[in-house]
C-alpha cells in the first residue's frame, strides 16, 4: 500500500479540546445563522428551492442544440434569474425550466401557473418565435404541501439511515463505537447545512441527495478507524486505549488523506466546471467531505474514548465497591471469606476507632 506518511507519531487526541472548540464553533455558527435568518426571513432559515418551496415547472423542448448554461443565461436577462435549469436525461433537447413561488406558502393557483408559462414563453421568445425555435410540452405545479412532504420524507430517510448505521456498528463493534460514530456523522451534517444557511446556497432535492452519500462516505471513514483500533486492542492488550487510539489514526492516516483527497480533487472539479445545476450538490459534497474526514480524526475518536474510559472506569468502581473481605472466625486459627462491601466495612470500623 503507498504511505504518504511513514513512522508518523502525532499525538490527535493529546488536541482533542482544540478540535472539539472547532466543531462546535462551526454547529454554533450555523445555528445561529439558521435562527437569524428565521426571525428576519418568513420564507425560513435556508434558500429552499422549488422541490421544497413550491413553484411551476415548464417543460420545454428546444428544435435548435441548445446547453442549460445558454437558456439560463436567456432567461436571467429577461429578469428570471432565479430560475433553475434541469436537463432530462434521456432526452438531450428538452429541459426543465423551474421557477420559485412567487406568493405566500400555500397560495399556489393556476393563474401563477399560467403567469409562469407566459413569463418562459416571453423570455425564450428572444431566441426565436415559438414552434420554430423552442415547444413548450407542458406546465405544471410543485405545491408547498408537495414541498413539505419532500422535507419531511427527507429528514426521515436521513434519521433512518443514521439509526441503521447505529445498530450495525453497534453489533459489528460496540455500541460506543457505534454511537461516536453517528455523532461525528450528526456533526458532518449540521455544519455543511450551516454553510448553506450562512451563504444562503438553494437547498435542493440533489443537496439531499448530497447529504445522504455524505453520511456514508463519513461513517465509512470512521470505521476505518476503529477498525484498526480493534486489531491494536488485540495485539497489544498492555497499552492504553488512549495510545491505540492514537496510533491507530496515525497507521491509517495514509489511507484517510489518499480516498479523501481523491474525492475532495473530483468534487472539486465538480465546483468550478459542473455549472449552476450541479452546484448544490457539489458544494454540499465538498464541505461534507472535507468536514468528515476531519470529524473521523477530530471528533468520532475522541468520543469513543471518553465513552470506553468513563464505562471503565465505573466498571472499576463497581468492582471495588463489592470486592470480598476477610473476616476472623472466632475460634482460633481460622478463618473464613465473607462477601462485604468496603463501604459497609468503613461504616463498623470507623478510622480511629478502639
Amino acid at each position: 500500500m503507498i504511505q504518504v506518511f511513514k513512522s508518523i507519531n502525532f499525538d490527535w487526541l493529546g488536541r482533542r479540546r482544540l478540535f472539539i472548540g472547532i466543531s462546535v464553533f462551526l454547529m454554533l455558527a450555523g445555528l445561529g445563522s439558521a435562527m437569524f435568518r428565521q426571525l428576519k426571513n418568513p420564507d425560513g432559515a435556508f434558500n429552499l428551492g422549488v422541490d421544497f418551496k413550491g413553484g411551476t415547472v415548464v417543460t420545454t423542448k428546444f428544435n435548435r442544440p441548445t446547453t442549460a448554461e445558454a437558456i439560463r443565461e436567456t432567461l436571467a436577462r429577461q429578469g428570471l434569474a432565479d430560475a433553475t435549469i434541469q436537463g432530462v436525461t434521456d432526452r438531450s433537447d428538452t429541459f426543465l425550466i423551474k421557477l420559485p413561488l412567487e406568493g405566500a406558502a400555500g397560495e399556489q393557483s393556476q393563474t401563477e401557473v399560467e403567469l409562469g408559462r407566459k413569463r418562459v414563453r416571453d423570455a425564450l421568445n428572444t431566441i426565436g418565435p415559438e414552434r420554430e425555435a423552442y415547444e413548450i410540452l407542458g406546465t405544471e405545479a410543485v405545491g408547498a404541501v408537495a414541498g413539505a412532504q419532500l422535507r419531511n420524507k427527507a429528514i426521515a430517510v436521513t434519521l433512518a439511515a443514521l439509526v441503521g448505521m447505529l445498530v450495525y456498528i453497534a453489533f459489528r463493534f460496540e455500541w460506543t463505537y457505534g454511537a461516536a460514530a453517528v455523532i461525528a456523522v450528526f456533526h458532518d451534517v449540521l455544519v455543511t447545512l450551516g454553510f448553506f444557511s450562512i451563504f444562503q446556497w438553494e437547498v435542493s432535492l440533489t443537496v439531499i441527495a448530497a447529504l445522504l452519500t455524505l453520511v456514508g462516505a463519513s461513517v465509512n471513514d470512521t470505521i476505518v478507524v476503529f477498525d484498526r483500533v480493534r486489531e491494536n486492542r488485540r495485539l497489544h492488550r498492555r497499552d492504553s486505549l488512549y495510545k491505540i487510539t492514537n496510533d491507530s489514526i496515525n497507521q491509517t492516516l495514509s489511507r484517510t488523506v489518499i480516498t479523501q483527497g481523491l474525492i475532495i480533487l473530483s468534487v472539486l472539479a465538480m465546483v468550478i466546471f459542473g455549472g449552476d445545476v450541479l452546484r448544490g450538490f457539489s458544494l454540499a459534497l465538498l464541505i461534507g467531505t472535507i468536514v468528515g474526514t476531519y470529524s473521523s480524526i477530530a471528533v468520532a475518536s475522541p468520543i469513543m474514548v471518553w465513552w470506553e474510559q468513563r464505562i471503565e472506569a465505573a466498571n472499576k468502581a463497581t468492582a471495588l465497591g463489592a470486592a470480598p473481605v476477610t473476616t476472623r472466625s472466632p475460634r482460633a486459627g481460622s478463618s473464613k471469606v465473607k462477601a462485604e462491601p468496603l463501604s459497609a466495612r468503613a461504616e463498623k470500623h470507623p478510622r480511629g476507632a478502639v
